[in-house]
């Protein structure tokens, strides 16, 4: 065991831990995530496409069981846009932003001026005089 010989290295040595705790928690939710998400591709999509492989070989797939599996997957297209709310901040956040009904009553809502100010690049600059130009 290597004992610090300064407070400082203590502090870098906590930081860097709490740094890699939180990124490895990042990691585990990120690979939870892309884990359902093709976790549910499979369970929606392998049927299709291993019944359109027979029906091409052999012609004896009913066409009501051929169309449920294609639902299947269509079903599987529309929880995408549920999932992905649902376990990544990020997409919540920038879904907040465009979306009135999301936002969260603590965030300010931009106004048109400040929108329009923005836009057209009319904002609050800081004073600025010819000798500081040249």
């Amino acid at each position: 065991l290597q004992v610090p010989h300064a407070p400082s290295q203590a502090l870098a040595s906590s930081e860097s831990r709490r740094f890699t705790n939180k990124h490895s928690k990042k990691a585990l939710k990120a690979s939870l995530t892309l884990g359902i998400l093709l976790g549910m591709f499979f369970v929606a999509w392998l049927p299709f496409f291993v019944t359109n492989v027979a029906q091409a070989v052999c012609v004896c797939v009913p066409a009501g069981f051929f169309d449920v599996l294609t639902w299947l997957g269509y079903c599987n297209s529309t929880m995408n846009p549920i999932i992905y709310p649902l376990f990544m901040r990020d997409f919540k956040r920038a879904i907040g932003k465009f979306l009135p009904c999301c936002r969260r009553s603590a965030e300010p809502r931009p106004s048109a001026i400040s929108l329009s100010m923005r836009n057209s690049n009319s904002g609050p600059r800081a004073a600025t005089s010819l000798k500081n130009v040249l």
